[in-house]
């Protein structure tokens, strides 16, 4: 058996598009992040392992159940570089942000709970607002204006 070559490894942005179902552009955007990588030709053109595949499943997945893109990069900086990442890694990468979806969940199951005094309180009961005040947190600052949103 003659061994896989370097370029059949590799696929085209565009291959790597129609694989993974995500648009050319979205992956420009994750390189640029750092969710993925690629190495160029000499003619400058991008080319991608077949790692990149299960690593923007991986990102999809991720952003559709609301984490933040650079918790996804510090994530994926936890896997092997060059090769296919096994259950074992996936394991190990889920299990950094257990923590975070569990108080996710609990926050969610909290809003769920209360939502008839959330709409009805129409942000004029900021003291007990869960969305803008969860745990009257502003009331251990003290009285008078506070700035609850920040930019």
């Amino acid at each position: 058996m003659t061994p896989i070559s370097c370029r059949q490894r590799e696929l085209t942005i565009g291959e790597l598009s129609e694989r993974s179902g995500v648009p050319t552009s979205a992956l420009r955007f994750y390189e640029r992040e750092g969710l993925i990588h690629s190495r160029r030709t000499s003619g400058n053109q991008r080319r991608f392992g077949r790692d990149m595949l299960r690593r923007i499943a991986f990102v999809r997945v991720s952003q559709r159940v609301g984490i933040p893109l650079a918790m996804i990069r510090d994530a994926l900086g936890l896997l092997p570089e060059g090769r296919t990442p096994t259950r074992e890694d996936w394991a190990r990468l889920s299990q950094c942000w257990h923590d975070d979806l569990t108080s996710r969940i609990t926050q969610l199951e909290r809003l769920r709970d209360n939502l008839t005094d959330c709409i009805g309180c129409g942000c004029l009961s900021i003291d007990r607002c869960l969305l803008a005040n969860p745990d009257d947190v502003l009331s251990q600052r003290g009285s008078g204006p506070q700035r609850v949103f920040t930019e």
